[in-house]
């Protein structure tokens, strides 16, 4: 497969995610490198949906390290009791956080971040690493992003 993706703008969100998922998967097939795979996710994700920013946290170091990303620059390193990611690495959940300022803890990587969506991944009952989406709007996302970010971050476990 060349490495295009060929999203229809028109489409609403779940139908781009039900496009994008696929593309992506036989992106990344071929591939066994654990960052070329995360760094085509991120610019994936980011040119069909424009977030604000999209990266991953590695778990490195009884910490979060950040992995491969697209948007502006990013804290480095996340203790695994701050933040969103922190939450979403001990919680072992996805967290969708509507308004960053009202979620206890929240680190202000940027200050033009509003509303978050964090999903961890995570095999043989560890967490590896956290997907953190971050957009400039309040309320952004919502059960669709949650829903096709977690099935992308199942097929992420494979990577580990």
């Amino acid at each position: 497969m060349a490495e295009d993706l060929f999203i229809d703008t028109t489409l609403s969100k779940e139908e781009k995610y039900k496009t994008l998922l696929p593309q992506i998967e036989a992106l990344v097939a071929p591939e066994t490198d654990l960052i070329a795979n995360l760094s085509n996710v991120m610019a994936a994700l980011k040119e069909t949906f424009n977030f604000f920013w999209v990266g991953a946290y590695l778990v490195k170091e009884n910490q979060l390290v950040l992995g491969p990303f697209q948007g502006p620059v990013a804290c480095t390193r996340i203790p695994f009791h701050k933040g969103v990611c922190g939450a979403c690495y001990t919680r072992r959940e996805t967290i969708l956080v509507p308004d960053v300022e009202a979620f206890p803890g929240h680190i202000a990587c940027s200050s033009a971040s509003k509303s978050e969506i964090v999903v961890p991944v995570i095999k043989d009952g560890e967490v590896k690493m956290v997907l953190d989406v971050d957009s400039d709007r309040l309320d952004d996302f919502d059960e669709v992003d949650q829903k096709y970010l977690e099935q992308l971050m199942k097929l992420a476990e494979n990577w580990f």
